[in-house]
């Protein structure tokens, strides 16, 4: 099912193929396909140009070291999937001071018809076992004065076009607002192309509230580095 050949798809099973799905905290052996995924998210978005991050930025923001525990900083989640059970003993990384903190979420899905996955080879989980990466999602605190509480704030959501449309975003996002909720937190935000409508309806369906009034404000590059030639505005 996951084979890049044509005649992995022809022999399929004859009842409704399966997959197991796994979300699980990553960690730095995942920053290869984190920065493909990345990528990819930037050419579907159309925003290539905006794009320069690097295996090495990447790996020295989302996992330094000591690396804080998740959730209280940049947090990434990895979505893949196998044609058969994760071994139970295989539940990657795990927050040494807090264990229960994030447990990987398994579930088995029905496909309506098999699916090939041409980029299986490249996104190979690294934890081995037959899997593929499929996705990933971002998120990190922020906080609402006006609730007087922290929130998430889902920076990116991705899932690659193979896998599109059969509930593993939904699944991503569905993962991060329950954690959320476990940690008494007030809202989950994230923000929405205006041409993406396929997108603000799946949010809208998941019960998003999306809202046409809030503008994004950005300073960075050289906007950004002014203030710092400046002293902060400094006199």
């Amino acid at each position: 099912m996951f084979s890049s050949s044509s005649a992995a798809a022809a022999a399929a099973p004859e009842q409704p193929p399966a997959v197991w799905a796994r979300i699980r905290l990553a960690d730095s052996r995942d920053v290869p396909h984190i920065h493909r995924l990345i990528h990819q998210m930037a050419e579907f978005e159309k925003l290539t140009h905006l794009f320069s991050a690097t295996e090495s930025s990447l790996s020295s923001t989302l996992f330094p070291s000591p690396q804080p525990p998740p959730f209280l900083s940049f947090t990434v989640l990895i979505l893949e999937l196998s044609p058969n059970p994760f071994s139970q003993g295989d539940e990657g990384h795990k927050d040494a001071a807090n264990p229960s903190l994030f447990r990987p979420i398994v579930r088995r899905v029905e496909l309506k018809s098999p699916l090939e996955d041409p980029e299986a080879v490249e996104f190979a989980s690294p934890r081995g076992g037959g899997a593929v990466v499929v996705g990933f999602v971002l998120c990190f605190p922020n906080y609402s004065t006006f609730l007087s509480k922290p929130g998430l704030y889902v920076e990116d959501i991705f899932v690659r076009a193979a896998w599109r449309r059969r509930g593993f975003g939904r699944m991503l996002l569905s993962a991060v607002a329950a954690q959320a909720a476990k940690m008494g937190m007030g809202r989950v935000e994230w923000c929405v192309l205006d041409w993406n409508v396929n997108a603000i309806s799946f949010y809208e369906e998941m019960g998003a509230e999306v809202l046409p009034q809030w503008r994004i404000c950005r300073l960075t590059g050289e906007a950004l580095q002014r203030y710092e030639a400046e002293g902060g505005g400094r006199s």
